[in-house]
């Protein structure tokens, strides 16, 4: 069979469906891959790139007569004219939105399926479009509202005096929201976030932003995506939303709900009450947006000098790299459905994947498909009862004192009976632990494994020391070298293979 990879036509688009590389993965599973000249000339891919792969450069006609087509964008009326019946054509479809465009694949006879509605299970992740060009949109959110702030991220003291960090809050925190944490946080912002979904606080935290939390009921989502909020829930995130866009320098929001329009959460009065200078980035402007000031793909400028900007092509604008992640969730869509590598596409709709994205088979509608559960949380196990334990009575200080001076009496009775010599030594060595003792003990854990290399230097200092004593004529003597010597070493030893084994984690290759 031959994969057809047509040039996009919607205005401004900048992505190709599949690159060279891509491309010669397909050819690999079997198939005969033709892509129309000129396709991936905005994604840094040239003809002579894919001419260089072994992959064919034909016109248009020749691309659109393939048994298989291949696009990003949804095709348009005039190019589901140029399929051939019985054809297959794969691209970004919104097939919950789109009912119009269904009945249109149905009148072509065609077999339609939608990259976007392919379920949110592990298994499906490597061909989840929506999650690849989120994570580059993401980013790219951070990127452009980096350039309307026009100030830095991160907070600075210099001789000129000290500047704050901006105060970055990202609404949702799916695969969008986390890469615009991950990027914001590591430009020195401080970040904060916010998601109806509970499970994702810790995502969220692990990211390095503080997660919002409201009291309100909230309930696990149970296919990965936000649920539509109700109305005591809307109430009482409201006055959250407004005063954490106030208090925010960026406000980057990416709440949508499968199928429907994006919800309005940054109302016309709180962008009045946001400071001039502040920027909105809303990645939902492609299903109306969260701000209500959101015009889709333009750049709004409100009377108090809060910027807004509803780009629906964020993911675009990184054209070379979002080309290449969605060419490889085809490659990976492909492998599933060409089982044989024999170049036949062949659709298992016992398959809960294929099922899904299938739109319409041979011109008959198979949407929607049948509801796929995914529990994105584990369930609560049952919390066991509580056992009761005893208070611990605090130590009584004076204990301490008398336990201590005690020890101090013994001390001085048996040095009196002590060579000078080994008295010396021994005050050393008590020093020594009360030393080390507090030292340790008041060290970050975050910092033991960068002091280990100084650890091992006390380790053969403690070694050393052994080795010179383990010859001596007292028996006493000898058996604690030997001890000192099998336990520094122990720890010189342990302390290496920990630091090895942690480079190791920063070696790229």
């Amino acid at each position: 069979m031959r994969i057809g990879i047509p040039r996009e036509t919607k205005p401004g688009e900048s992505l190709v469906a599949a690159t060279a590389k891509t491309a010669e993965q397909l050819q690999k599973l079997g198939y005969d891959v033709v892509v129309e000249s000129g396709a991936g000339a905005l994604a840094d891919q040239s003809d002579e790139a894919f001419t260089a792969a072994g992959i064919t450069v034909a016109t248009g006609d020749e691309v659109w007569a393939s048994d298989v087509v291949v696009k990003v964008n949804a095709p348009n009326d005039e190019e589901i004219g140029r399929l051939r019946r019985e054809a297959t054509v794969v691209s970004i479809m919104a097939p919950a939105r789109s009912p119009e465009l269904i009945e249109k694949f149905q009148a072509a006879g065609v077999t339609a399926l939608a990259m976007d509605a392919v379920p949110r299970i592990s298994r499906a992740q490597s061909m989840d479009v929506l999650s690849s060009m989120a994570n580059v949109a993401g980013y790219r959110a951070v990127i452009e509202a980096a350039h309307e702030f026009g100030r830095m991220f991160t907070g600075q003291v210099t001789a000129a005096g000290k500047t704050a960090p901006a105060r970055v809050f990202v609404v949702g925190a799916g695969v969008a929201g986390l890469a615009a944490i991950g990027a914001a946080s590591s430009m020195g912002a401080i970040v904060r976030a916010f998601d109806v979904r509970p499970e994702v606080a810790e995502q969220v935290e692990s990211m390095g932003a503080e997660f919002v939390r409201v009291e309100m009921e909230q309930e696990v989502s149970t296919d990965g995506y936000a649920k539509e909020m109700t109305a005591e829930q809307e109430a009482a995130t409201a006055a959250m939303y407004d005063e954490e866009a106030r208090n925010a320098d960026i406000v980057i929001t990416t709440a949508l709900i499968p199928g429907r329009p994006a919800p309005k959460l940054i109302s016309a009065e709180t962008i009045a009450g946001m400071k001039p200078g502040s920027v909105i980035v809303d990645m939902a402007a492609a299903n109306g947006g969260n701000a209500a000031a959101t015009v889709t793909d333009q750049r709004v400028v409100t009377d108090n000098g809060v910027v807004v900007l509803g780009y629906t092509d964020l993911a675009g604008r990184l054209a070379a790299q979002t080309s290449q992640l969605y060419g490889t969730n085809i490659v990976n869509l492909f492998k599933l459905l060409t089982p044989a590598k024999d170049g036949v596409l062949t659709l298992d709709h016992g398959d809960v994947v294929q099922r899904g994205i299938t739109v319409t088979l041979s011109g008959e509608s198979m949407w929607p498909p049948p509801p796929v559960q995914v529990s994105a949380a584990p369930k609560a196990a049952e919390a066991p009862a509580p056992v009761v334990k005893e208070e611990k009575k605090p130590v009584d200080p004076k204990v301490k004192l008398y336990a201590a001076a005690a020890g101090a009496v013994l001390f001085g009775a048996a040095a009196m009976f002590m060579s000078y010599g080994l008295l010396t030594q021994l005050t050393v060595l008590m020093l020594a632990v009360f030393v080390g003792y507090y030292v340790i003990s008041n060290v970050a854990h975050a910092l033991h494994t960068p002091l280990m290399a100084e650890t091992n230097a006390v380790s053969g200092i403690i070694l050393v020391g052994g080795i010179l004593q383990v010859g001596s004529d007292n028996i006493a003597v000898t058996a604690l070298s030997v001890v000192a010597i099998l336990v520094a070493s122990i720890n010189i030893f342990g302390g290496f293979l920990v630091t090895v084994r942690m480079l190791e984690m920063f070696r790229k290759d």
